[in-house]
């Protein structure tokens, strides 16, 4: 099948991967460089998609797929491409963007940004945890463990977190069973990780055995994204949860050595990216 014959990247391929990354990164930088104007603009979000897609247009053959920024409670919805919402402070925007370069590479990377600057208390709690799981995830990723090894790492500590605040109705060890539990995927309801490449969700038609259940190689590109997203009218979590969506999203190329967070250089700790908004924004 051509879609396993993609699975695993020669050196060209990885290079192509390495630029589209480096674009998409000048193309955050824009974005928060951008955000007085963004928050002023009645349709910030859209704003927002603007500002990427000139990055990817001057630099690229354009974006790899629809630009999601999501502000507020629309970064609970997994794929918010309407954009036509405003970027509120005090709020939080997701926003899932990637460039796809003129050898049509794409990057594939999210990032959840405070639009006030600060995280609230409750955001860097979600946001912390979801960086967790995302560190989780990538410290499971080695060559010769399968590929869903690295979605369960980061699921385990999703449902130790939200055990921990008391939105299960179970224990962590009893929402992870595959047979009677699951409780925990209310909150994060999509896999960690997928393949990248000359299509963002790359090698989708290849087997089970050889994606889902495959052996990680050097070579192979993946995204790590796990989130947390509490709907702004689910009254199974506190009032300050609702409307709180977050998602962080790396893209790895696995070596022989381990795995290389291409995109590292996109801030990613709430520190991080606080320090980042104010030395682009002020």
């Amino acid at each position: 099948f051509v879609s396993e014959l993609r699975l695993v990247k020669d050196e060209y391929e990885i290079a192509q991967m390495r630029h589209a990354v480096e674009v998409t990164a000048r193309g955050f930088d824009d974005i928060v460089a951008d955000l007085p104007r963004i928050i002023a603009t009645p349709r910030g979000e859209r704003a927002v998609e603007g500002v990427f897609h000139h990055r990817a247009r001057v630099e690229g053959n354009g974006e790899g797929y629809d630009t999601i920024a999501a502000s507020g409670p629309h970064a609970c919805y997994l794929h918010w491409t309407r954009n036509d919402g405003a970027v509120v402070p005090g709020d939080l925007i997701l926003i899932d963007a990637g460039v796809e370069v003129d050898s049509l590479y794409t990057a594939d990377i999210t990032r959840t940004l405070p639009v006030s600057g600060t995280f609230s208390p409750i955001q860097r709690r979600v946001y912390e945890t979801v960086r967790e799981a995302a560190d989780a995830a990538f410290a499971a990723a080695r060559p010769g463990v399968t590929f869903r090894s690295v979605h369960e790492a980061a699921m385990k500590v999703i449902a130790t977190r939200v055990a921990e605040w008391g939105l299960l109705p179970v224990s962590a060890e009893e929402a992870l069973d595959a047979d009677a539990g699951g409780h925990h995927r209310r909150y994060m309801v999509h896999g960690t990780s997928h393949h990248l490449g000359i299509d963002v969700h790359d090698c989708a038609q290849a087997r089970r055995e050889m994606y889902y259940d495959g052996i990680l190689e050097p070579g192979m590109v993946f995204t790590i994204e796990p989130g947390l997203y509490f709907q702004i009218d689910d009254l199974t979590v506190p009032e300050e949860y609702r409307g709180i969506g977050v998602r962080i999203e790396d893209d790895i190329l696995m070596t022989a050595d381990g795995p290389e967070n291409l995109s590292a250089g996109i801030p990613r700790t709430a520190d991080e990216v606080e320090a980042w908004i104010a030395r682009l924004s002020a």
